[in-house]
């Protein structure tokens, strides 16, 4: 269903033009952070090609509706991060500004600070720490992106995120045995993916508790 949808709009996102010498060149569309009518069609376009694929059930909300077009790159250095920290259905932090911000990217942990590089990172389970003087905001986070921008703004898209105090330690090592056992008694290449899946999830969340 959700498929169907996205063909849909992969359609539009491109505009093939032909040079001269008959070679196809692809256009891509700006950056929907960047302007905002941009991300308003491409919402509208989503919506109207849900409806004719799902009449009945509404369209889900994307990212982008939590979010704001991006100001111009400064001349001169920012004291502080502008961080957007957004989940599918909510906004947790909006345009914060911030000293630094340390996500779980593929590749180790990334500190972010005002003028960092451009730079897209692949997120995965752990510790999300958001600094601000000596006040630090600690979430778990399962997956996502981070979009660092050359105007010292971060954007942070994470597909689940929940506050490091509110999760139960007991329970994370409850599920971390449980997963093991699975793990170790799995005889099909599902059971040891889903397994392996709860093991490696449980062991960032210990991970993340203990750090």
């Amino acid at each position: 269903m959700f498929r169907q949808v996205a063909n849909r709009l992969l359609t539009r996102s491109t505009t093939t033009t032909y040079t001269s010498t008959g070679a196809a060149a692809t256009i891509r569309r700006p950056f929907a952070t960047d302007v905002s009518t941009e991300a308003s069609s491409g919402d509208n376009d989503f919506n109207e090609a849900w409806k004719k694929v799902v009449p009945n059930i509404d369209p889900p909300k994307t990212p982008i509706q939590y979010m704001e077009p991006r100001p111009p790159t400064p001349s001169n250095l920012p004291s502080k991060l502008t961080v957007n920290f957004v989940l599918p259905y909510s906004s947790e932090l909006s345009k914060q500004e911030v000293d630094m911000v340390i996500v779980p990217a593929t590749t180790g942990q990334m500190g972010i600070l005002p003028g960092h590089v451009p730079t897209i990172a692949e997120l995965k389970p752990g510790l999300l720490s958001v600094h601000e003087g000596n006040d630090i905001k600690k979430y778990f986070i399962s997956s996502g992106f981070a979009f660092v921008h050359s105007n010292s703004y971060a954007d942070i898209l994470a597909v689940e995120a929940i506050p490091i105090d509110r999760i139960d330690s007991q329970q994370v090592q409850k599920g971390l045995t449980e997963f093991t056992q699975k793990l170790s008694s799995a005889s099909t290449d599902l059971d040891k993916a889903e397994a392996q899946i709860g093991v490696d999830v449980h062991s960032a969340l210990n991970s993340a508790l203990a750090g």
